[in-house]
């Protein structure tokens, strides 16, 4: 066993403590083209060069295995100069030695050894170490050794000779990811979350600059413009700025443009006299008028109607409204926020939007990130989520971190409540207290299906076309539409034509295969894989 000191470049003030912190270090950059550096074959000049692992990410365990002596050594030279602590076996006995004596956080595995296969070894350590991130690397590449290293569990896939870039590539990936796993344990294990402003919740940068922004327009009466996509928490917004203002005590009544019927909105917003329209039996008050010094708040200003939106500028200027069918003016006092999920400069320049009544919203604009936009929010609003639920039901529930993974990469189209309506579906179809990937909604499923398929695919067309990542500029590009095809058929013809077992070793359902193959014009072939 090789000592991490052992190496030429190996960084001495690096601590092997895995519980201390690495010292500052500047983000990953990785080269802007190809090194043309073979690991293992050719000579790199030093480490000093090298992409380092992000500032305050502590020090990870890599064991390389490889019964290539230069390989191995040039691997662990590699890794130590990023940051990790390397430690090195030539054969499968040493490794499952070196996995007894200490604890490994990510392994960097060839699938070819003496003294047992690598793919053995894998399916080991998933099994007795599952937390362990796995890279597979081998020279001698097909189709099924990619698949099946996939499936078993290794995160990442490496074909012989790989160049520098690919390899630093490769352990920055799988070092960010576990490192996600871990702070994603200690979030669950903590079981609860951070405040934010109100009821809002998260402390990513885009959230900070949202607080910042309303903790300076509370205390005014401006009008404020509100803009997010649907679901992003536009009204809680509102609500925070109104109840953290010096007129919380005073109404807040929410107005939603979008949902009344047009002839209708004018009452509400304004009033109406008695018999000032069929079925005005008794005067109403305006809701401009009943807030009294409150916060009226106007969601989805954009439905407004252009014969409105002249009336509510007039409103916002005099400070005073007209009832519907009256003779005088009745003064307001209410603050007035808006907002839209619509653009509302295109909607001024194409005559759909007043020009003049945008600029009298627009004294202050408040953008809400949508959800993908700060996904380091995302596992904290599940918590926070989650832990409303357990306080109605009394059960405890925790995520399983497959589940924690997969909501933090999933776009989340419909934001902040599509993720709430996620997670009460998910507890309600549990049957018990960890909450899998197999609870949350089809349209997650369906994403982390697409993304495996992906994966496997691009493994394989890794292997069967010898296709590296990151391959250098002028070679052909080949598409994923292309790679998945030769995925599936290579697989299939490997397997000398067991479309079954070709579905499974893909990791995708045999309808799926059959629509695959009728695609690609072989549907005699998916008929007979039905039959």
């Amino acid at each position: 066993m090789m000592a991490p000191e052992s190496y030429p470049f190996s960084n001495p003030s690096r601590s092997a403590d895995p519980t201390k912190s690495s010292p500052p270090v500047k983000p990953a950059i990785f080269p802007a083209a190809p090194s043309g550096v073979l690991v293992g074959i050719s000579h790199f000049a030093g480490t000093d060069s090298l992409p380092r692992l992000p500032e305050g990410m502590p020090a990870l365990r890599i064991l390389i295995v490889d019964d290539d002596a230069p390989v191995r050594k040039a691997c662990c030279e590699i890794a130590s100069g990023m940051g990790l602590v390397p430690f090195a076996a030539g054969t499968v006995p040493e490794a499952l030695a070196a996995l007894q004596r200490q604890r490994v956080d990510m392994l960097l595995l060839d699938l070819k050894l003496p003294g047992g296969g690598g793919l053995q070894l894998l399916q080991e350590v998933k099994l007795s170490y599952p937390e362990i991130g796995v890279v597979v690397m081998t020279a001698f590449a097909t189709v099924p050794s990619a698949v099946e290293a996939m499936r078993i569990g290794a995160g990442d896939y490496l074909t012989k000779p790989f160049a520098l870039e690919d390899l630093t590539g490769v352990l920055d990936r799988s070092s960010r990811r576990l490192h996600f796993d871990v702070e994603s344990r200690k979030l669950r294990e903590r079981l609860r979350t951070q405040t934010g402003m109100g009821s809002l919740i998260g402390r990513s940068p885009e959230m900070e600059k949202v607080y910042r922004i309303m903790s300076k327009v509370a205390f005014s009466n401006h009008p404020v413009l509100i803009l997010g996509e649907s679901g992003t928490g536009k009204e809680l917004v509102a609500r925070s700025i109104h109840s953290n203002g010096p007129n919380a005590a005073r109404p807040f009544i929410p107005v939603d443009c979008g949902s009344l019927v047009p002839t209708l909105i004018e009452s509400e917003l304004f009033g109406h006299v008695k018999g000032a329209f069929t079925g005005a039996n008794r005067a109403r008050e305006g809701l401009l008028a009943a807030a009294e010094g409150g916060t009226v708040f106007l969601d989805e200003i954009g439905e407004l109607p252009l014969d409105l939106q002249a009336k509510l500028l007039r409103a916002l200027q005099e400070k005073e409204v007209r009832p519907v069918g009256a003779s005088h003016a009745v003064p307001i006092s209410a603050r007035v926020l808006a907002a839209t999920n619509r653009d509302l400069i295109a909607m001024v320049s194409q005559g759909k939007f007043r020009k003049d009544l945008y600029f009298r919203l627009n004294v202050v604009n408040i953008r809400i990130p949508a959800l993908r936009e700060r996904r380091e929010d995302i596992a904290v609003l599940a918590a926070h989520f989650l832990d409303g639920l357990q306080r109605q039901s009394g059960r405890l529930r925790v995520f399983s971190d497959d589940a924690v993974r997969l909501i933090t990469e999933y776009d989340w189209p419909g934001n902040v409540r599509e993720l709430e309506h996620a997670i009460e579906r998910a507890c309600a179809l549990s049957s018990g207290p960890v909450l899998h990937m197999a609870d949350l909604p089809t349209q997650l499923q369906d994403f982390r299906a697409h993304r495996r398929e992906l994966a496997i695919s691009a493994a394989a067309g890794q292997a069967g076309d010898g296709l590296a990542v990151g391959a250098p500029a002028g070679e052909a590009i080949v598409s994923i539409a292309d790679m998945e095809k030769h995925a599936i058929l290579g697989t299939i013809e490997q397997l000398h034509g067991d479309k079954l077992m070709a579905a499974k070793l893909l990791g995708i359902g045999k309808t799926t295969l059959y629509r695959k193959l009728k695609e690609y014009g072989l549907a005699e072939a998916g008929e007979s894989m039905e039959s």
